[in-house]
């Protein structure tokens, strides 16, 4: 059962598509049929299957939850990290951490607008990693 590691650059908050490295991924491990599990090493980022055709669809929900988990609230106490760090963790336990996907002919059974995304819940640039297995 094979696992793997890929590292996505995020250029700061919003959804960042890797459905295609994911696939590439998937692809070298001549697997038929199985799971496909996706896991994200990281307490303020998530993962997410959405639409991937309307990038406004994306937008709606970015501005969706910056609405419901502000920063700034003066009910947060967890604030050395800055006003984004405290959001970004209640987001990330809103949202999935991993995703399981079928596999059926060496690839991911996503429907026709659905594709991957990590859900970077910071303002800063960086790396985030996700954990892919398949068995």
């Amino acid at each position: 059962m094979p696992v793997g590691q890929i590292e996505i650059v995020v250029r700061g908050q919003g959804l960042h598509e890797f459905t295609d490295r994911a696939a590439e991924w998937l692809a070298g491990q001549g697997v038929g049929e199985g799971l496909c599990t996706l896991f994200i090493q990281h307490t303020s980022a998530s993962l997410l299957i959405q639409e991937n055709a309307d990038p406004s669809a994306r937008h709606d929900l970015e501005n969706w939850l910056n609405r419901l988990v502000p920063e700034n609230d003066s009910l947060y106490t967890h604030t050395l990290e800055g006003p984004d760090d405290m959001p970004a963790h209640i987001k990330a336990a809103l949202t999935a951490t991993s995703l399981s996907i079928p596999v059926q002919n060496g690839r991911m059974l996503l429907g026709t607008w659905q594709g991957l995304y990590l859900w970077e819940h910071r303002h800063h640039a960086g790396r985030r990693r996700v954990v892919m297995h398949v068995g």
